[in-house]
């Protein structure tokens, strides 16, 4: 069985996740392109400020995180959505499962590993999808953190 097969098998719901999965790993490469170094925006920072007034100073901080976090919703609601897909897809199999053996009985047991089938295509393409957006959005917070961290030692630190 080749890959299309699986995805067919696995019905709209895949389909659903391959495209979440596309969205996702456009902003992924988005935010790795788009994230600069960090001495880039402390400098980026610096440059801004104007007066030494500490809140000032954390209002121009606090926006450029907010600027550096952009998209990172979308990644992390992804990451939380995709293993409910597969699960819904699971409970689907195993409902059509049920379904074929109440109409035509356990005579025949591809009936019942046809809907069984669905259930863990469905599954791990929920896992497939969930997994690395789940690692891009702790990577990005982590670097996030980090240089928020480092602005604030290197801006705040030296009034």
């Amino acid at each position: 069985m080749n890959i299309m097969e699986y995805i067919d098998k696995g019905g709209i719901i895949v389909y659903i996740l391959i495209f979440l999965n596309i969205i996702g790993f456009t902003i992924i490469i988005w935010k790795f392109l788009t994230i600069p170094r960090k001495k880039a925006m402390v400098e980026k920072i610096k440059s801004k400020i104007n007066e030494s007034n500490l809140k000032t100073i954390e209002v121009q901080i606090e926006y450029e995180v907010k600027r550096l976090e952009s998209g990172l919703t979308y990644i992390k609601n992804i990451a939380s959505v995709a293993p409910l897909l597969g699960l819904l897809g699971t409970v689907y199999g195993v409902y059509k499962a049920f379904e074929a053996i109440t109409q035509k009985g356990l005579g025949d047991p591809t009936i019942f590993s046809s809907g069984i089938s669905v259930a863990l295509i469905t599954t791990i393409a929920g896992l497939i999808v969930a997994i690395p957006h789940h690692i891009a959005y702790n990577h990005f917070i982590s670097i996030i953190d980090s240089i928020e961290l480092k602005a604030k030692k290197e801006i705040i630190g030296k009034l």
